[in-house]
Parts: C-alpha cells; structure tokens; sequence
C-alpha cells in the first residue's frame, strides 16, 4: 500500500453530497491520492467528464495511473484550482455539474515527498507543493523579520506561543542557517514551556508547520479568489462540496456561501429593493458536516476534517 492509497476523510460522505450521476461533468481540484476522483468516476461514467486538477506534479502522474481504466472521460491538469477559469475555457466549458476540494495534505507529502512537510524526519525546508513556486519554508525561516514571523505563526497556525519561537528561531540563525526540518521541529519545541509540550495532544511543531505551508503555498489567498468567483464555475443544480481542516479556511468558505445565498440587501428604511441582488446559491447544510467516530478510528486524519456543501440555484 503506497502513501497515495490511503482512504481520504469523509469519502462517502462527500461522494453522496456531490449527487452524482451518469453524464456529469465533475472537477476534483484537490487530485491527492485520487481517492476522490476515482469513486466519482464510478459513479458518472458512462459518458462523464472527470477534470481533474493538483498543483503537485507527482500527484497528476500517480492519477494517470489510478484512473487509466476510466481514461476516456479524464481530463488531468496540474495546476492550482484557483485557475479553474482558464481550464474551463481549454476544455471549451461554460460549467460543471460539481465541484470537489479536499484542503488537506496527502499522506504522499508527509512521508514521500522530502519537501519538509514532516517534522519526524531531516528533510529539506521546501514546503512548495507546486515546485515551480519561488518561496520555500527556508526562505521565509531564515528571511523574515523576528515580528513577521510570530504574526505568521499566530495567525496562520494559531500558535500561543508564537513570539516566543519566532525569538528562539532568530537567535538559533545568527549561529546557523535552519535548513532542514527536524531543526526547525527542534527549535520550536525547545521554545515551548515543558509543562505546556506535556499537556499538547499534538506536536509541539504542528502548528509552526502548518502556518508555513499556508503561507509558502498562499493558501489561503487561492481559496478567498477561487470561493469569489464560485457560482460562474457551476451549471444551475450543480454542487459543492469542501473539506477543510483549520478554522480559517472553514470561516472563510462558511462567510463565502452566506454572500451567495444573500437576498436584498438594501436598508430597510428603502421603499423597495434597488439592489436586485438574489441569492444564487443555497447551503445544503447549515452547518458543518464532521466525521463520524467510526471514521476518525479508521482514519485518524479525517479528525478535524470539516465539510460544507452548497448547490447553485
């Protein structure tokens, strides 16, 4: 079983939501291990399209393989999901019937990959998962000033104790450059007060990790321009559905669909309405949909997975 086998969080229940059927036109943004992308081509052949999208080279070439049965119906880009426009236009679309984004990491760039996105090993500090980018967690380690980089931590990773590593991090550079992974992991858990490492359910580094990821991959910047521009993308009828795992990226999804799904907005003081704005899209749920126990026991990275679906009116 390779890292790219893994089941991925909430698959049933993401492959029910997408109400899928034969003949639809579905975008799976996130590729991954393609755990996604081949369920939902069981369900829309014959005659579906699958567009299938990652920014990770090494996850395009793994979904050529995984899905090669169902070849005909795929279309594979590697990209970033934000230029879902331009691949639309390639394909000579107006619009899809779904769209899929799964937010987090695959077990292929905590175990694989080398690109440091794992504490529990020496891998280089690069973070990208599009090589093609410029910035890598080293340049931003090494770079930033001592402020910035406990603004990043505290409000990328929503560390408590983000001053207190940024400083370590500065003085430990002045001596040497941080250039690998398990310096940095060392670091950021000699910064953190002994009675606060005992008490944490997780690493000490996780969330000086997970801040820098975001930040070299500007995460959270594509999602705020992708979730602008959602309702162009989808046919009427046509949902979608989001997996993510940190609360700024649920806030932001959460905050984008109630723009959509606002009626009038004018003051009530008005006569009657001169805004003509209605709601183009509707939540399927008003809440968050989280992982069954059952799930989290067979698949401990769907814990703090969060899924939202929205249809386009």
């Amino acid at each position: 079983m390779t890292d790219y086998d893994h089941i991925p969080a909430m698959l049933s229940e993401a492959i029910r939501y997408l109400n899928l059927e034969p003949g639809k036109i579905i975008v799976d943004g996130t590729l991954g291990g393609a755990g996604h992308a081949k369920a939902i081509c069981g369900k829309i052949q014959p005659d579906g399209i699958l567009i299938g999208i990652d920014q990770d080279p090494d996850a395009v070439e793994s979904a050529k393989q995984k899905l090669s049965a169902y070849a005909p119906g795929i279309r594979l880009f590697h990209d970033n999901f934000a230029h879902l426009h331009h691949i639309l236009e390639v394909l000579g679309l107006d619009g899809v019937d779904g769209i899929l984004l799964d937010l987090g990491l695959s077990l292929h760039h905590l175990r694989s990959s080398q690109r440091g996105f794992s504490f529990k090993g020496r891998e280089v500090l690069d973070m990208r998962m599009n090589p093609r980018l410029n910035t890598t967690a080293k340049d931003l380690v090494n770079r930033m000033k001592e402020e910035a980089l406990a603004g990043l931590f505290r409000d990328l990773g929503e560390e408590r104790y983000a001053r207190k590593i940024a400083k370590k991090i500065v003085e430990r550079r002045e001596k040497e450059s941080i250039e690998y992974s398990d310096q940095l992991a060392d670091i950021v858990t000699q910064a953190i007060p002994g009675s606060a490492r005992f008490h944490q359910k997780i690493h000490p580094a996780t969330r000086v990790f997970m801040a820098l990821r975001i930040a070299v991959n500007r995460e959270l910047e594509v999602l705020e321009n992708f979730m602008k521009a959602l309702p162009d993308y989808l046919n009427p009828g046509g949902r979608f559905c989001v997996l993510s795992y940190h609360s700024l990226e649920d806030r932001m999804v959460k905050h984008g669909l109630r723009e959509f799904e606002k009626q009038c907005t004018c003051p009530p003081k008005f006569p009657k309405c001169i805004c003509d704005k209605k709601p183009v899209m509707k939540s399927i749920s008003r809440k968050a949909i989280l992982p069954s126990m059952e799930e989290i026991n067979q698949n401990p990275m769907a814990r703090s997975a969060k899924m939202r679906v929205a249809e386009k009116i």
